[in-house]
């Protein structure tokens, strides 16, 4: 995809999009709702012609070549499997329609339903099967047609948070396994996360980053990335100091410091850090730290999440492993704050302000 545009009238659904995927590699596309996702892969498909710039699929333009000549399979969030037909009636119709042969239409279905795990469902219709089953039969049917570029649209959107995640990983290892390319749009960051190759974050039509899972986690380039794939924490500061290895920053009265090293003309920065890596422990008398009082806490399975006011009216968040719940902290605790100085990312304070640079918007 090179400099590619979507234009209804004066809304602009995609603008200027450069995407380059390579053989074989499962990316997922996230971003808030309505920031050109489904847009872009509707391009890719051929359902929808970019206002300017040029699609290739197999290093071939596609301007102009019709969907059922892209070699593409399109799985859409909606279940459209066709209600009067069986499962195997649903998932042969690409090729039946194509004029293939029996033999080997029987051949090509029996083993994608094999390997999705629906033999057993093979005359039953779509109103009779559960969610995980209906979804797994219009992949297969996007499967048998043959082609290598799988494009995925929200295609778990609708199920639940068990059967969601049992299937993503099964499609990412057909995937896989049959030597695809998948473009997977979904909005779930945990489900792109856990799948993905690699990962294109969007806002208001425009590719913001695009990195493997762990570099958007920890290590993303922009703001809104570091904002929109998990949770991070803001603190607006000042560098006051480079280092040989740390560069040392000051909120108010506190001091803290981070391993990235800057060059940024102005001083002021915003320093970021995930909740998971703020250290949280009992006051200790002389010990430089951040002190503050737990304002909530919540209970999330595996982890306790906190706020703690500090003393200069910061509110931070910091997670921590349940197990890990030695000192019986409660609301109203007082404690100390660390922040790690390898995980303080350090960015230039954006000149539209933070909020407008983090929105979803």
């Amino acid at each position: 995809m090179v400099n590619a545009s979507k234009r209804y009238g004066e809304i602009t659904a995609l603008e200027h999009a450069d995407l380059q995927i390579e053989d074989k590699e499962y990316v997922c596309i996230i971003g808030p709702s309505g920031c050109g996702k489904t847009t872009l892969i509707k391009c890719v498909a051929g359902i929808i012609e970019p206002s300017e710039g040029e699609i290739y699929i197999n290093n071939k333009l596609m301007k102009n070549v019709p969907i059922q000549d892209r070699g593409v399979g399109y799985v859409f969030q909606e279940i459209a499997l066709f209600p009067h037909m069986n499962v195997y009636e649903n998932v042969s119709y690409g090729p039946t329609v194509k004029g293939w042969g029996v033999s080997r239409i029987r051949s090509l279905v029996e083993e994608m339903l094999t390997m999705m795990a629906l033999r057993e469902r093979i005359y039953d219709r779509p109103d009779v099967l559960s969610e995980g089953a209906q979804q797994k039969a219009a992949i297969a049917r996007a499967l048998v047609s043959g082609s290598l570029l799988l494009l995925l649209d929200e295609p778990l959107g609708s199920l639940d948070a068990k059967v969601r995640t049992m299937l993503r990983h099964e499609l990412k290892r057909m995937v896989k396994d049959l030597n695809l390319t998948a473009i997977h749009v979904t909005h779930d960051q945990e489900e792109a996360m856990a799948i993905a190759d690699r990962i294109v974050v969007m806002k208001a039509g425009r590719i913001v980053e695009t990195g493997t899972p762990l570099e958007l986690y920890l290590r993303p380039k922009r703001l809104f990335t570091m904002n929109f794939v998990g949770e991070a924490n803001f603190i607006l500061g000042e560098v006051v100091k480079r280092m040989n290895r740390h560069t040392k920053v000051r909120k108010n009265a506190t001091v803290f410091y981070s391993s990235e090293k800057v060059d940024f003309e102005e001083k002021k920065v915003v320093a970021a850090i995930r909740p998971e890596f703020v250290h949280m422990e009992k006051p200790v008398k002389g010990k430089e730290s951040w002190s503050g009082r737990i304002e909530s806490m919540v209970f999330m399975g595996s982890t306790i999440r906190y706020e703690v006011r500090t003393e200069d009216g910061e509110l931070i968040a910091v997670k921590c492993p349940f197990v890990s719940d030695v000192y019986g902290w409660n609301v109203g605790s007082h404690v100390n704050l660390e922040l790690p100085p390898d995980a303080v990312l350090l960015y230039p304070y954006p000149e539209a302000g933070l909020e407008k640079e983090i929105s979803i918007e």
